[in-house]
Order: structure tokens, then sequence, then C-alpha cells
């Protein structure tokens, strides 16, 4: 269900980047820009279904409250995330909701879904990413704001992807084109 190229050293500046389908490559191509641009780590991970990992939170959520005197179960997702450290991007073709539905099941982490909300006219696919905010840079973006949140980078990082990515945080939102 969720398979990954993570290695098991962690250092602190690390991020958990997931994705599904054929928006892998720019995952790919984020977490090299992410280790070049910033030295910072990445853990790859391939999710073939996010509403399978939701169901399966889902069920374990049920099992819980059904057994309050048992040892409380973790989800698949919460227990391959254990040993792995730094905040979670979630990357899809589809929209940010489909990413969201593992958020429940990673508490205590930081966490972004990059998506495709909203109504996108463009001829190509790498077009229609960088309008939705779903390409490598928004990818790595995410990544280094969410760094940035847990206080492990300063947020003069953020702003320097940002201008080096040639990226106007004043432009319309996606969700907002008509």
């Amino acid at each position: 269900m969720l398979k990954s190229t993570a290695q098991s050293t962690d250092s602190e500046k690390r991020v958990q980047l997931i994705s599904s389908g054929s928006i892998m490559n720019e995952t790919l191509a984020a977490a090299d820009i992410l280790l070049a641009d910033f030295a910072i780590e990445s853990n790859i991970w391939s999710a073939t279904s996010l509403t399978e990992l939701r169901r399966d939170g889902m069920a374990t959520e049920r099992w819980n409250m059904l057994h309050p005197e048992e040892e409380p179960r973790k989800s698949y997702i919460e227990q391959l995330m254990a040993p792995h450290s730094g905040p979670v991007v979630v990357a899809t073709d589809y929209m940010k909701i489909v990413g969201d539905q593992i958020r429940p099941y990673l508490p205590e982490r930081k966490f972004i879904s990059l998506g495709t909300d909203g109504f996108g006219r463009s001829d190509t696919r790498e077009a229609l990413r960088e309008l939705f905010e779903v390409d490598r840079h928004f990818i790595v973006i995410a990544a280094l704001k969410l760094l940035a949140d847990d206080n492990i980078i300063p947020r003069t990082e953020v702003q320097r992807a940002i201008q080096l990515y040639g990226i106007v945080p004043e432009k319309v939102a996606p969700a907002e084109v008509n």
C-alpha cells in the first residue's frame, strides 16, 4: 500500500514526501532540489491508495473505540512513519482532500496536502501542475514551510525558495480561479 525509499538514518532536517501516481516524478525532483539547494533529506513514499490508508485508519479508530480496555492499535501509516522523523507533504494530481484523508492518522506531524483544487486550463501537465501549485517547486516550498514551522530552518529559507523559483505569492489561488 505504501512503499518507501526511506533510509533508517534520521536527521533533524528531513521531510516525508508522499505521492501517488504520475506526480511521483515531481516528488522525486523535489527531493533532489531539497537536498541540492537546502541540504534537506527526504524520505519518499509511494502511496498506491490514500483511500485504503484512510479505510485502515478508520478501522483502527473503530477497533480502539470498541476495545477500550485493550492496548490501542496504531494505523498502518502511523506504524510506517513512526521510525521516520519530519513533517509530511502529500502531493497528488487529485483534489487536496484526497491527501487530507490520511491527516488524522498522523496527528503528531506537521502536514500539507497539495492537489489540483479549482478549475484549470493548461496545454501541458507541467503547466497545469504549476497553476495548481503542486509541481516540484511547490512541494519544496511546502516542505520548507513545515520545517520552518517546527523551527528546524529559518523562515528566510522559505522566502529564498519562493524567489529562487519565481513564485508569485499574490497570484490568484487556484481554488479561486473560475
